[in-house]
C-alpha cells in the first residue's frame, strides 16, 4: 500500500475529512493543529492512502518535533490526549511498519508515537506500548435532571448546590481579558501542582485559531476569579481541556460548579457528549472524580516505534527535586520557563 503526505493547514482536503468523519474530535481540527505550529513550531503534516489531486479518504496527522534536549521524532499529535487514525470506508487500517522504519531511518528520528483512542489489532506490528492513560467520557443524551441525580450526591450535587448559594458571578467567553484570568488561575495551579505552566502564547493561539469552538468559562466571588476551565468543541463533541483555581477559594466549590455549568449548557446546546480528557492510571483523586461526575472509563494506549536500538530520550517533570523548583519559582519566571521547555516534551 503505498502512502502519501500532505500538509493539513494548507491542503483542504484535510478540512473536508475532518468535517465529515464520524471518528474525528477537536484534536484533527485544522485550528488545533495551527495552533500547535504556531506555539511550538512544529511542521505539520498527515499520512494518508490517497493520492494528489483525489478527495481524501483517510488520514493520520502528526507533527514533528526537534528537540536538541529530546530528540528528533513524530508524534500524533503532541499535547493531545488522543489522535484517532481517520479510515476510509472500508476500515482497513494503515499498513505503518515499513513507512516508519523508512521515515527513521531517512530522517533519522528517534521514534514515532501514535496516540489513537482505539487501534486495530495488527497496526501495532513492530510497536511497543509507550503509556496508558484513562479515558473519560460523559454522556449527554438523558435528561439534565437525570444527569444530575446520577452524579455522586456528596461530592457533586451538595457541592453545586452549595455553590449556588455563594453568589458566585458567571462568565463564558473567549475574551483577552478572560484569557487574562484564566492564566493567572492556571500559572497557581500548576504551581500548587509542582509544574511548570504552558506559555501563554499557547491559550492565546488556541483561542484565536478555533473560536467560537473554544471557550473560557470562570466563576468569580466578588472581584476575584476563584476557577476556570477551557473548553474546545468539535461537532456534538465538547472537550474539558484544561481546569484551574485558586486553591485559597476551594470551599466555594466553584469547579464542580463549573462543570455542572458545561454539562447543562452543552447538553442544552446540542452536544451528545463530552470528553473529560486523559487522566494518568494513577491519579487516583482525579479518577474519582470524574467518575462521580457519572462518565464512562475507558483505557487508552500509545505505541511507539523506535528505530533499531535506539532510545528515546525522556524529559520528566516528575522528580522531587524538579518539583519543588517548579513549586518554588515566581509566576513570571515559571512562565517563561515553560515557553522555554515545553516544546521539547510534546
Amino acid at each position: 500500500m503505498r502512502l502519501y503526505t500532505l500538509d493539513p493547514l494548507l491542503d483542504s482536503r484535510w478540512n473536508d475529512l475532518v468535517a465529515a468523519h464520524p471518528q474525528a474530535s477537536v484534536f484533527h481540527h485544522p485550528g488545533w493543529l495551527r495552533a500547535l505550529a504556531r506555539t511550538y513550531g512544529y511542521r505539520t503534516m498527515v499520512l494518508t492512502t490517497t493520492p494528489p489531486g483525489e478527495p481524501l479518504s483517510d488520514g493520520l496527522p502528526f507533527c514533528e518535533v526537534k528537540s536538541w534536549i529530546t530528540g528528533r521524532r513524530l508524534v500524533s499529535l503532541p499535547f493531545s490526549d488522543h489522535a484517532q487514525p481517520l479510515l476510509n470506508e472500508s476500515g482497513r487500517d494503515f499498513e505503518l511498519s515499513d513507512w516508519m522504519r523508512e521515515e527513521c531511518e531517512e530522517a533519522n528520528l528517534r521514534y514515532i508515537e501514535i496516540r489513537p483512542l482505539i487501534l486495530g489489532s495488527h497496526s501495532t506490528e513492530n510497536m511497543s506500548l509507550s503509556e496508558s492513560f484513562w479515558s473519560h467520557t460523559l454522556d449527554l443524551s438523558p435528561p439534565v435532571e437525570q444527569l444530575f441525580r446520577r452524579s455522586h450526591k456528596n461530592c457533586i450535587q451538595r457541592r453545586v448546590r452549595h455553590a449556588e448559594r455563594q453568589r458566585l458571578t458567571y462568565e463564558r467567553g473567549n475574551s483577552a481579558q478572560l484569557l487574562d484570568a484564566f492564566y493567572r488561575l492556571l500559572v497557581i495551579t500548576r504551581r500548587r501542582h509542582q509544574l511548570l505552566p504552558q506559555p501563554l502564547a499557547w491559550f492565546r493561539n488556541l483561542l484565536d485559531c478555533m473560536a467560537p469552538e473554544a471557550e473560557i468559562r470562570m466563576v468569580r466571588k466578588d472581584s476575584t476569579a476563584i476557577a476556570a476551565i477551557l473548553t474546545l468543541r468539535h461537532g456534538h463533541t465538547v472537550v474539558y481541556k484544561y481546569g484551574c483555581s485558586d486553591g485559597r477559594f476551594h470551599h466555594l466549590a466553584g469547579m464542580p460548579l463549573l462543570l455542572w455549568r458545561l454539562i447543562e449548557e452543552s447538553r442544552n446546546e446540542g452536544g451528545e457528549q463530552i470528553d473529560l480528557g486523559r487522566t494518568e492510571l494513577d491519579n487516583a483523586g482525579l479518577i474519582r472524580f470524574k467518575d462521580r461526575l457519572g462518565a464512562l472509563r475507558t483505557r487508552m494506549n500509545y505505541y511507539r516505534y523506535t528505530a533499531g536500538e535506539r532510545k528515546s530520550s525522556v524529559m520528566t517533570s516528575g522528580s522531587p527535586a524538579t518539583r519543588a523548583l517548579c513549586s518554588a519559582l515566581p509566576g513570571v519566571i515559571s512562565s517563561r520557563a515553560g515557553g522555554l521547555i515545553y516544546r521539547h516534551i510534546g
